[in-house]
């Protein structure tokens, strides 16, 4: 609840820095690069402000190399499930009843510390952990992830002030309270903002939180929970678990007090547990808040006018920056057949200058996926493609002796409803659908039905008329619409984020329409001058 507002300057985005040889960043990364792989870690659980050791442990490695051993996931079982929601229930009542200014103070502090001492710290867990190199760690668990801090709280106060209009005599107010129970923050390991963001978003605006977050991104989830405590973070509000997905949902989904779950995931995940929630809905105390950004079969669509270079770059940058694991990254691409014997040819070149390795190597683009599950399933789609006669125009090597190093991949397909160009497969490849000018709008129509996804798109053309054209007719293909630009790299304040269909909830994380998701209104109305007779002015007697 507000017991008093704040007063937050328009918060401005995190500038990126960028690791230039000699930089003072530079240094600093690569010594905590060195300092992180110096020491093999415990990664405990986080139950009520303490850590949780266990007899499981599992062994976490970099993706890019499995020779070394970062640390030891302590994972825990259905007892820790039910300790971390009592422990969020204890919390609850002091932390939904701490005055709004004070709770806001934490995640600023803790966007202070990752913008500063801990900013080398986050990006190298994130770099070894998840197998990011220098950029995409800086944009993702520094930058954006100190935007989501930062903009949540400002985001919070515009909530706040939103109050109904008052006549004479009567004074209206709202109250923004939290929901009554506990929310549940199941996130994903490709973005370390977003395993950040999802608890600590409910978090501000007066919810206590079990967090399960990937095993993938176990790593960096430590030296969150580092900031957040250091921040002041009282024990019992944000509760960090490992515990195997459907033991910690047989706990949390048939628990009376289960309040609502913040999810990035998979899509088939996700349907699993809205099922589940509504099954038991009766158990429930109150209708749970269901919030969920899910996959994406993301497009970019090229118009004949469209200029090559800026293709080529939104494509390449689109499709493989981070392997290709961002809900976002380009997975098709429609090219007209008058522009895509250059646009090969440049894509070919392109990615031949390029390096793949370690993230400790600063020379190269690409590094690995993220574990073995994800290496066999996208390795098998290539292998397929090949077994099936479609052109592999560039990469489609592959090994995972060292790491979990897949090429980035281009296929040209000759049908645009080939698997590649229909299923997620959240890897390095792109396919590509070379459609005759002249059949524009069949075109469209194909790239609108294809999939059922509805997350981030991209059209790239340079008359004015086709844009819009494009625009209006692609309107429910994508929550995120990109012109002239690649579909990814969404900004916290500027870009805010989620798709439709089936997407997920489009709830849009990075405005304040997610933080809405996390309170449950109460309006109060005060009369100042209360009535004394229960008679009105029309009851009086005619004469």
């Amino acid at each position: 609840m507000n017991n008093g507002l704040l007063h937050v300057p328009q918060p401005a985005n995190e500038p990126v820095k960028e690791y230039r040889v000699g930089s003072v960043e530079r240094t600093a990364l690569r010594n905590a690069l060195k300092e992180a792989k110096a020491e093999t870690r415990q990664l405990p659980m986080w139950i009520n402000g303490q850590p949780v050791f266990t007899e499981r442990k599992l062994k976490v490695t970099p993706p890019h190399e499995h020779a070394h051993v970062l640390g030891y996931i302590n994972e825990g079982d259905k007892s820790h499930v039910q300790q971390a929601i009592d422990a969020a229930l204890r919390a609850r009542e002091a932390w939904g009843a701490m005055s709004w200014e004070h709770r806001a103070s934490i995640f600023l502090k803790a966007a202070e510390l990752l913008a500063g001492p801990y900013r080398a710290r986050i990006n190298a867990a994130t770099m070894l952990g998840q197998s990011k190199n220098a950029y995409q760690a800086e944009i993702d668990s520094a930058c954006e992830l100190i935007d989501f801090l930062r903009f949540n709280v400002h985001y919070a106060t515009e909530i706040y002030k939103q109050q109904p209009y008052s006549p004479t005599g009567v004074w209206n107010r709202v109250e923004y309270r939290p929901l009554e129970g506990f929310v549940f923050a199941l996130t994903p390991f490709n973005f370390t903002a977003i395993a950040g963001n999802l608890p600590t978003s409910a978090a501000l605006m007066g919810n206590t939180v079990v967090w399960k977050p990937a095993y993938t991104q176990a790593y960096s989830a430590q030296v969150i929970v580092e900031v957040l405590q250091e921040s002041g973070l009282p024990d019992g509000v944000i509760n960090l678990i490992y515990v195997d997905g459907p033991e910690a949902g047989e706990v949390i989904f048939n628990h009376p007090d289960f309040a609502g779950i913040h999810f990035t995931g998979s899509t088939s995940v996700f349907q699993t547990i809205w099922k589940t929630i509504g099954q038991n809905i009766a158990t429930y105390k109150s209708y749970p808040r269901i919030v969920g950004e899910t996959g994406g079969k993301d497009f970019v669509f090229v118009h004949n006018t469209a200029n090559v270079e800026e293709v080529v770059v939104a494509l390449v940058r689109g499709a493989f920056e981070y392997q290709g694991q961002k809900c976002s990254a380009a997975s098709r691409a429609y090219v007209p057949a008058s522009l895509w014997e250059q646009v090969k040819v440049r894509v070919q070149e392109t990615l031949k200058q390029q390096k793949m390795g370690s993230v400790e190597q600063f020379d190269c683009l690409f590094n690995a996926v993220i574990d073995k599950r994800a290496f066999n399933k996208i390795t098998a789609y290539i292998d397929q493609a090949k077994a099936d006669g479609e052109a592999i125009i560039a990469g489609g090597n592959y090994s995972k002796e060292i790491g979990y190093f897949i090429e980035p991949t281009v296929i040209q397909v000759s049908d645009p409803a080939y698997r590649t160009m229909c299923d997620e497969l959240f890897g390095p490849v792109l396919s590509v659908y070379v459609y005759e000018d002249d059949l524009l709008d069949e075109t469209l129509t194909t790239l609108d039905q294809t999939s059922p996804y509805a997350l981030t798109g991209a059209i790239l053309a340079k008359d004015r008329g086709v844009i819009d054209r494009l625009t209006k007719r692609l309107v429910n293909s994508a929550g995120n619409f990109y012109i002239n630009d690649k579909p990814t790299g969404a900004v916290v304040g500027q870009q805010p984020f989620g798709g439709a269909r089936a997407s997920g909830t489009n709830d849009k994380a990075g405005s304040s329409l997610n933080l809405l998701r996390w309170v449950s209104m109460r309006t109060i109305k005060e009369t100042l001058s209360s009535p004394r007779s229960v008679s009105y002015p029309f009851m009086e007697k005619d004469f």
